[in-house]
């Protein structure tokens, strides 16, 4: 298939990019390279060195033979850029990950948040408007998020995406519906996916666009099959307050023997998925597209549950690192439960790669490598869902809230 991958240069883009290619796709980026502009804004860089995106795509053309086309596009601003591509080029399929994608950057400031809503939701809609305009049957995977969900705790399964309800009518009868499983998001740009969902529905149910919808986990791990091959490929690890995921945070907390920071009760249970399962699901999806006119497709991609205050406590016994409890800078219940299905992807034959020590200390060795780029000032998670969270979370001049637990 000729596949286009929107926001490929990111940290799920690039190596399912190479994940793509080394399957024999055509594989073409487009990438307005807005992550690496944000770094340069908060003023921390990928612990991992990484090279421009040309050279990424040369490197891989040496290793491989295969080529991965670059296309400078911002899919925000330049829908008749966009459209242009994609007259040119009638990708088979899509996969859009071209969003801002960090909960706690979306809620730094009103600025942030208003980036996240305008970059998030215009992408999404110029991409699906001219998919309509050029009458293109492209296959749409997107990536979203389990936290369209939000995290209360109902004492149920959540199901992939459509919850069967019954509505009881004027006559006394009750009519069984599917409808979207309740969104209840945490952050702005958990709001973001939200919103997207629906413009997925509309497009669907209006348009008859193919559309698959992945409710994705938190990611973990650095190395897929195919970044392994050079050091150039490697993929970015982020290990900032804002960007990095809490697993790999706290294994790079590990590695350069910083405490292992655990925000609030340390209660949440949040869902899981290794990055190079990540990069298989996309796989799967695109092989598996729903009929032209279907209902829009939807898989909870994740492959595990477990309790933020259980990681660290596992991470602790592998590396011996301390525990310190400081205040929790997003607003949320302090615990609850995460029971979720994932049927279909294990239908399709997914094997998942769940925490085991040997890729943890995987993870420890790629962190200790690259441990002299780590500005340890920006480990902290700082940005605040609110004006009092912000006070407590921020003001600690002397450092004292890093207090250790048992």
């Amino acid at each position: 298939m000729k596949i286009a991958v929107m926001g490929g240069d990111g940290f799920i883009g690039w190596p399912t990019s190479l994940h793509l290619s080394d399957a024999g796709h055509e594989i073409h980026i487009l990438d307005n390279l807005s992550r690496r502009w944000i770094d340069t804004e908060l003023g921390v860089q990928s612990l991992t060195p990484m090279d421009s995106i040309q050279e990424r795509t040369r490197i891989w053309h040496a290793e491989t033979g295969r080529r991965i086309h670059f296309n400078l596009i911002d899919l925000a601003k330049d829908y008749e850029l966009l459209k242009k591509w994609l007259a040119e080029h009638r990708p088979d399929a899509i996969v859009h990950f071209a969003e801002q994608r960090a909960a706690p950057y979306s809620m730094k400031s009103d600025r942030h948040k208003n980036y996240t809503v305008n970059n998030n939701v215009s992408a999404t809609h110029n991409l699906l408007n001219a998919l309509v305009e050029l009458n293109l049957d492209t296959h749409l995977v997107h990536l979203g998020t389990m936290g369209v969900y939000g995290y209360s705790t109902v004492g149920a399964a959540i199901p992939e995406g459509y919850l069967p309800v019954g509505i009881d009518t004027a006559d006394g009868r009750t009519v069984s519906q599917e409808i979207l499983y309740p969104a209840n998001p945490g952050s702005i740009y958990h709001m973001t996916k939200c919103l997207d969902q629906l413009l997925f529905q509309f497009y669907a149910k209006n348009d008859g666009l193919r559309i698959t919808d992945l409710h994705q986990g938190i990611v973990w791990g650095t190395h897929t099959e195919q970044t392994r091959r050079h050091e150039q490929l490697i993929n970015r690890f982020d290990y900032d307050g804002d960007y990095g995921t809490v697993l790999n945070r706290f294994l790079i907390q590990a590695a350069i023997g910083y405490p292992l920071t655990v925000h609030g009760s340390g209660g949440q249970t949040r869902a899981f998925i290794h990055i190079q399962d990540s990069v298989r699901c996309i796989e799967l999806a695109l092989k598996n597209p729903p009929a032209r006119g279907a209902r829009v497709e939807i898989f909870n991609q994740m492959t595990e549950t477990h309790r933020v205050r259980d990681l660290a406590e596992m991470i602790a016994r592998i590396s011996g690192a301390e525990i310190v409890r400081l205040p929790n800078p997003r607003k949320e219940a302090p615990e609850n439960e995460l029971i979720v299905k994932n049927d279909k992807f294990l239908e399709l034959g997914l094997e998942p790669t769940t925490l085991e020590a040997g890729l943890l200390s995987e993870i420890v060795d790629v962190a200790k490598k690259y441990a002299y780029r780590v500005d340890r000032s920006r480990v902290p998670a700082v940005s605040a869902w609110t004006k009092d969270l912000a006070t407590t979370v921020n003001h600690d001049p002397e450092g004292k809230r890093l207090k250790s637990v048992s």
